[in-house]
């Protein structure tokens, strides 16, 4: 398992640990391909598949994945409302959540950051991409490019004409919000580490306790944070 910085992380016994995932697309095919993708690897296991938001539910409930690749839109219940159910629910606090869509460019790709989404992938992207992806966001890596940041902000600015009250950064220290602000511009914890002059993990622990304070699920929300307490505007990210 990666800790999302490129480095294997082990199970605490000198092994390997093995990353669950869980498949929820309402097309049978994609299903199947990304099975037979992610089955093939050694340090990936496939816990279960789901044809639609209330199966995948159920099938995270039961099995627990480390991650569950869902498909935005499926029938009985879409994927945004499958992501707020297991990101509201405490019990599945360490499930992460990797949003499928058909365009990059999708209209709830926003929405499904805010329910707590850790990233999203399109379904067309190169295998090496999606095994990548599954293993940095069980690191605590959030799947936002720049580009996507950019995107996202966009469509927040879009939506908020006014920034909330900056309140919720109250707590934390000066490098924190440093920090948070990097996050929030798109940048990995290795970049924020040569921004700062400081090592990567030094980075890193700032990220974890920057999330901690704010109650921020993972680095996907940190950047919606980051935005929505105006530390972070769209014209400062090109």
């Amino acid at each position: 398992m990666s800790d999302g910085e490129g480095h294997e992380v082990s199970d605490g016994e000198g092994h390997e640990a093995v990353i669950r995932v869980a498949l929820a697309d309402d097309q049978s095919l994609v299903r199947a391909g990304f099975h037979a993708l992610l089955a093939a690897q050694p340090d990936i296991e496939v816990v279960g598949q789901a044809a639609d938001g209330e199966q995948a539910l159920a099938l995270v409930r039961e099995q627990r994945p480390d991650v569950v690749l869902m498909d935005i839109r499926m029938p009985v219940l879409d994927g945004l409302a499958a992501t707020r159910g297991i990101t509201g629910d405490p019990a599945l606090g360490e499930v992460k959540v990797v949003m499928l869509t058909t365009f990059e460019l999708d209209e709830y790709v926003f929405e499904a950051i805010r329910s707590g989404a850790s990233g999203f992938l399109v379904k067309d992207t190169e295998p090496e991409e999606l095994l990548r992806a599954v293993r940095a966001v069980v690191g605590g890596d959030a799947l936002l490019s720049p580009g996507v940041t950019r995107r996202l902000i966009a469509e927040f600015a879009a939506r908020s004409r006014e920034p909330a009250p900056a309140e919720a950064l109250a707590e934390l220290t000066e490098r924190e919000r440093e920090v948070m602000a990097l996050v929030g511009m798109g940048l990995s914890n290795q970049e924020i580490a040569r921004r700062l002059v400081v090592s990567p993990l030094t980075a890193k622990t700032h990220v974890s306790r920057t999330m901690v304070k704010l109650g921020a699920r993972d680095r996907a929300q940190l950047v919606v944070l980051a935005y929505e307490s105006g530390l972070v505007r769209p014209g400062w990210l090109g």
